[in-house]
């Protein structure tokens, strides 16, 4: 299988991730972790669900990928993700020596690999990925913007309903 077509089936994955996350509510983001062409990891956002910051589908998908592996060391892996990591999942993949990181729609409010900053290619830093950006971008930035949009458009209707109901309108 060509690296681009690999890229794209194992974006695939993390979409279907990233809409599971949607289906609960939650931003759809959603990570796989491939170790030798099999995903060992998968995992979506649950920081709504959980009420906990740090339960991004990448540190998640990280997490489980340690247990796999029986190792921190994330050596020989990649790391695929729906949107571009901000600084947390960042710090964690460089923590855990992930080598490669292939992210769909960049994140230009958040994103640390290549909007706001670079920490995943720092040479100050003891470890440096190699990174693919843009595979599956306009489907990944769509499920984002479409999520967004819903909400605002509940947003917008809930007012409606509540000066309905005052008798404001």
């Amino acid at each position: 299988m060509a690296i681009l077509n690999k890229d794209q089936h194992f974006m695939q994955e993390a979409l279907i991730e990233a809409k599971k996350a949607a289906f609960l509510g939650e931003v759809p983001i959603g990570a796989v972790i491939v170790y030798k062409e099999e995903i060992i990891a998968r995992a979506h956002n649950l920081r709504e669900t959980s009420q906990n910051a740090v339960t991004h589908a990448e540190l998640m998908a990280i997490q489980q990928a340690c247990e796999v592996l029986g190792s921190w060391r994330l050596e020989e892996t990649t790391l695929y993700v729906s949107l571009e990591p901000c600084p947390m999942c960042s710090g964690a993949i460089l923590q855990s020596r992930v080598p490669r990181v292939v992210y769909g729609a960049r994140d230009i409010k958040a994103g640390c690999v290549d909007s706001l900053y670079r920490l995943l290619n720092d040479p100050r830093f003891n470890h440096e990925c190699d990174v693919t950006e843009g595979i599956l971008a306009e489907e990944c930035g769509q499920l984002l913007t479409d999520f967004f949009r819903a909400i605002r458009e509940r947003k917008k209707e809930e007012k409606k309903r509540k000066q309905l109901l005052q008798g404001d309108l």
